[in-house]
């Protein structure tokens, strides 16, 4: 009986040099163990690899792959996020951008990640994920999804955007802004973070509203239930808007029109070598200042 090939799909930063000798380095290493790799056809060009199988840049490139090594920063990892979310593989990101969030080793890691994953000696966790979608008149007009945020954005600089924001069907506020930021607690620490909204860690389940430069009383960050709709509708005599998912995806918002972001049943999966305490990640990628921390005193 003849054991289960397995296969591992590699996505790039190909912009990047640094990204590609990484990809080249890794795809050795996975080859040297037996394992099948697979890059996508765009990045296989530059990736230049003989006898790596080249896939056209849709979901089924990860069909079958046990996991998918993604080199680059986070915008790198969302894109392939929107790839591979719908057959459900793993993404295990490596950071070669700046802060990097979403990834779960370094540059300096690739030898140990590439022997991790042929050992088979990694975890794999469910992040939640919103669906998004566009209503005009009652009738929806875009339909999307997000893994970080959904941004409701003024198209025009001139003006203020002119929003209601509504939670379960029951209007909260009127803010005129700059946009409103709907968040994950993966996201929390992106766009949402920028605009004073709270970090909320990864296992909490909960949406965050987070009203973008806006003039009014009540404007504070909120935290509702992962159970709630969120609604931001654009009023009829303000300017159109834009919407944004994940800094990828957008759609004309019309006066009028409004915005409504729920929980996903589909979640994203990522492959976590290192399960660190949050805490710690938060004070390695931010840089924050613990000297003088002398831990829980013992008896």
């Amino acid at each position: 009986m003849t054991e289960k090939s397995r296969t591992v799909l590699i996505m790039a930063h190909t912009g990047r040099e640094g990204a590609v000798r990484s990809a080249k380095l890794v795809i050795r290493r996975l080859e040297e163990a037996g394992i099948q790799v697979r890059v996508l056809e765009d990045e296989a060009a530059d990736i230049d690899c003989e006898g790596v199988e080249a896939h056209p840049a849709k979901p089924s490139a990860a069909e079958g792959a046990e996991v998918v090594i993604v080199l680059g920063g986070d915008g790198t990892l969302l894109r392939a996020a929107e790839l591979t979310r719908g057959v459900g593989t793993p993404l295990l990101g490596v950071n070669l951008g700046h802060v990097g969030f979403l990834a779960e080793a370094e540059r300096a890691d690739l030898a140990v990640m590439a022997d991790r994953v042929v050992s088979g000696d990694y975890e794999v966790e469910e992040r939640m994920a919103i669906d998004v979608c566009v209503r005009r008149n009652g009738d929806i007009t875009d339909r999307t999804w997000a893994l970080n945020e959904a941004s409701v954005e003024k198209a025009s600089r001139e003006r203020m955007l002119q929003v209601v924001a509504e939670i379960d069907g029951r209007p909260l506020s009127h803010w005129g802004c700059d946009g409103v930021v709907c968040a994950t607690p993966t996201g929390s620490t992106a766009y949402a973070f920028s605009g004073g909204g709270p970090v909320v860690w990864p296992e909490v389940e909960a949406m965050l509203v987070v009203p973008i430069s806006a003039h009014a009383l009540f404007a504070r960050p909120l935290v509702v239930s992962p159970h709630s709709t969120v609604a931001i509708e654009v009023t009829a005599e303000s300017e159109g808007a834009v919407l944004w998912c994940d800094g990828r995806r957008t759609a004309d918002v019309p006066p009028g029109a409004r915005v409504e972001v729920r929980r996903s049943d589909l979640p994203v999966r990522l492959a976590r070598l290192n399960l660190t305490p949050f805490t710690d990640r938060l004070v390695t990628k931010f840089g924050l200042p613990v000297a003088g921390w002398r831990g829980r005193v013992r008896t």
